[in-house]
């Protein structure tokens, strides 16, 4: 089988990190953070190894700036006031809400967060960021349970990961809507949000308590 080709990127002088990010995250996300090897990057960014090395240490540096700013992001979110305040089950709502939204935002980095494997130092330290992101959002499953919102006998753990499993699926589907979604930032912007509402009025459908008739 031959190899996945590599994303098209244009060939210049000179790179920022940022640019180099870029670059890495689609190639990373295309071959595999094991499988991409600087002469790869190199390649993909149009400059020689040596010119990478002005910027990062490695290609290591480049994962860990990658799956940092998306978790970061999602960190952010349970500091906001939406998911502070209120009953948990309204918390919870708004998180997995703006999860939904973050993850459009931040595709390209949070596709790599959820393929990282913990061969590195750089993933292992992502992975422990995760669990203790599972952990907070099953802390508010189990509040919002112990609320009576939340059906009765839900396990917060396997409700927190089932709940999470079909918002991170999204990495797997989910590209915007055609040049429209990338012209547009209004467009993109409604996409988003109309993909969030679907996602949270099914997941909250089914776990809301039913009033007693």
């Amino acid at each position: 089988m031959s190899a996945s080709p590599l994303p098209a990127a244009g060939r210049r002088d000179s790179h920022s990190v940022e640019s180099l990010l870029s670059v890495a995250v689609s190639v990373f996300n295309v071959r595999g953070y094991d499988g991409t090897s600087m002469e790869d990057l190199a390649r993909a960014a149009g400059i020689t190894k040596s010119s990478i090395y002005h910027h990062v240490s490695g290609k290591e540096e480049l994962l860990r700036l990658s799956v940092t700013r998306a978790l970061d992001g999602l960190f952010a979110i349970l500091g906001e006031s939406g998911a502070r305040q209120g009953r948990a089950a309204d918390r919870l709502e708004y998180v997995v809400r703006r999860t939904c939204l973050e993850l459009v935002e931040k595709l390209p980095h949070v596709t790599l967060l959820l393929r990282v494997r913990g061969n590195t130092d750089a993933e292992r330290d992502a992975l422990e960021r995760r669990r203790e992101f599972d952990r907070r959002v099953a802390q508010l499953a189990a509040e919002a349970v112990a609320e009576g919102d939340l059906r009765a006998g839900l396990d917060p753990r396997l409700t927190a990961r089932l709940v999470f499993g079909m918002v991170n699926s999204i990495c797997e589907w989910y590209r915007p809507h055609g040049d429209a979604a990338e012209s547009n930032g209004a467009a993109a912007g409604g996409e988003a949000a109309g993909l969030a509402d679907a996602v949270t009025a099914l997941v909250f459908d089914g776990l809301r308590a039913r009033p007693r008739t």
